[in-house]
C-alpha cells in the first residue's frame, strides 16, 4: 500500500501541503504534486500514478475538463475534491470517468481514508467478485478476465477499471437480477463511501460499450424496481 503512487491536484498549495503531510503520515511515500491542469496530465504520462486527488476548480483547465485526457493515458483511481455538491455535478463527474469525490471543506484524513480503502479492494477483491480468470463470450462482447480486456465486435474497448470490474461481476452472475445494493457490496465494498448514483453511471458507461443502443439496452436491462440483469444468449 505504501508503494502507491499518489497525485494531488489543487491550485491551492497550502490544501496540496496539508495532504501531503498527512498522508506522509499514514504511510505513504510516493507523492506528486501539480497544481494546474497542464502540470497534472505531464505528471500522469510521466509515472504509474494509481490514484489522483483531482480539484474540480482548477486555474484554466477545470478538473472536470482534464478528467477525460486523463483517462486516455490512464486506469488511474480519480477522486475530485469539489465544492459543488448538486447531483448534477456528482453525476457529470462520475460521467467522465470519475470514480468518488468529495466535497470541500474537508479532513485530509478522510483523503488518507478513501485512498487506503480503495488499495484495500486492489489487495483483497470482495468474495462476492470471484476470480476466474474466465472468457465470458456474450456475442457481441467478450470480456476476458485473465487479459483485462474488454472486446467488442472483435475490437479491444478501453474500460475503466473500476468500470471493467462492475461488467466482470455482472458477467459472473448471468440472467440474474442484481440490486444496486448488492452491487455497490460486491465492486465498491462495504468501507465505500459511495451511493448508488455511482452504479447507475457505471451502468451507462458500461452501456455506452457492449450496447448498440445504449438508450435501448437489449443486453444489460433495466429489471425495474430491483436492478439489473445481464442477459446471456443475446447476439447483440
Amino acid at each position: 500500500m505504501e508503494n502507491a503512487e499518489i497525485l494531488l491536484v489543487d491550485d491551492e498549495r497550502s490544501i496540496v501541503k496539508l495532504m501531503e503531510t498527512v498522508l506522509r503520515k499514514e504511510g505513504f511515500t510516493h507523492i506528486h504534486s501539480a497544481f494546474t491542469a497542464e502540470e497534472a496530465l505531464e505528471c500522469v504520462s510521466r509515472n504509474p500514478i494509481d490514484i489522483v486527488v483531482l480539484d474540480v476548480t482548477l486555474p484554466g483547465q477545470s478538473g472536470f475538463a482534464i478528467c477525460p485526457k486523463i483517462r486516455e493515458i490512464s486506469d488511474a483511481y480519480i477522486l475530485f475534491l469539489t465544492a459543488r455538491v448538486s447531483d448534477l455535478d456528482v453525476l457529470t463527474g462520475f460521467a467522465i470517468g470519475g470514480d468518488d469525490y468529495i466535497t470541500k471543506p474537508f479532513n485530509p484524513l478522510e483523503i488518507a481514508a478513501r485512498i487506503k480503502a480503495r488499495l484495500r479492494r486492489n489487495q483483497a477483491p470482495s468474495h462476492s467478485l470471484k476470480e476466474t480468470g474466465r472468457k465470458h463470450d456474450f456475442g457481441r462482447f467478450i470480456l476476458d478476465e485473465e487479459a483485462g480486456e474488454l472486446i467488442v465486435d472483435g475490437e479491444a474497448v478501453q474500460t475503466p477499471a473500476q468500470v471493467f470490474l462492475l461488467l466482470q461481476y455482472l458477467c459472473q452472475h448471468p440472467n440474474t437480477v442484481l440490486s444496486k445494493t448488492k452491487m455497490l457490496e460486491a465492486v465498491w465494498g462495504f468501507d465505500s463511501f459511495v451511493d448508488d448514483n455511482t452504479v447507475t453511471v457505471h451502468i451507462r458507461r458500461i452501456r455506452e460499450r457492449i450496447e448498440k443502443d445504449p438508450s435501448h439496452p437489449e443486453l444489460l436491462v433495466t429489471v425495474r424496481g430491483l436492478g439489473y440483469k445481464l442477459v446471456k444468449g443475446k447476439k447483440g
